[in-house]
C-alpha cells in the first residue's frame, strides 16, 4: 500500500484516483502520520425489486385497530362513549 505526503498527492491527485479505481489502496501522509485513504469504490449489491403484495397474508391488524385509544380520550380531557366524541 503505497504511502504519499499531503502535499505531494494534492499535486498527483489525478494518477492517485487512477490508482484507486484499479484497486490499489492509497494513504495520504501528513508529518509522517496517516490521515487519508484512496480506496476503490466497489459497487453496492443490487436489491431485489419490489414486487405488490410480497407480504399478503403474513401480518394483521385487529379490527378496532383505527378505533380512538380509550386512555387517550382520558388523559386529553375528550369525553368518548366507546363510539363517538361526546361534544
Amino acid at each position: 500500500m503505497p504511502q504519499i505526503s499531503f502535499e505531494d498527492a494534492s499535486a498527483e491527485l489525478k494518477a492517485l484516483v487512477q490508482q484507486a479505481c484499479a484497486g490499489e489502496d492509497v494513504v495520504i501522509t501528513q508529518n509522517d502520520q496517516p490521515v487519508a485513504k484512496l480506496v476503490p469504490i466497489t459497487s453496492a449489491p443490487l436489491r431485489a425489486k419490489r414486487q405488490a403484495g410480497r407480504w399478503r397474508g403474513k401480518i394483521r391488524m385487529s379490527e378496532d385497530f383505527d378505533e380512538p385509544l380509550a386512555d387517550f380520550a382520558e388523559r386529553s380531557g375528550v369525553k368518548w362513549n366507546g363510539n363517538e366524541v361526546i361534544r
